[in-house]
């Protein structure tokens, strides 16, 4: 018969997610940022409507 195998610590450190850094908070709520990011999204979704619509 198998042994049972029990975990006796509840939480380790590597089943919480990495807190993000610094510039990832800075990239977050950098608006500037965002403004790019959402003309790079809006470009690349005409682009593709336009390959679409001969």
């Amino acid at each position: 018969m198998p042994e049972k195998f029990s975990n006796r610590e509840p939480y380790q450190q590597a089943y919480y997610p990495p807190a993000p850094t610094r510039f990832t908070r800075f990239m977050r709520t950098c608006v500037a940022w965002q403004f790019i990011r959402f003309l790079v999204i809006n470009f690349r979704i005409l682009k593709l409507m336009s390959k679409s619509h001969h």
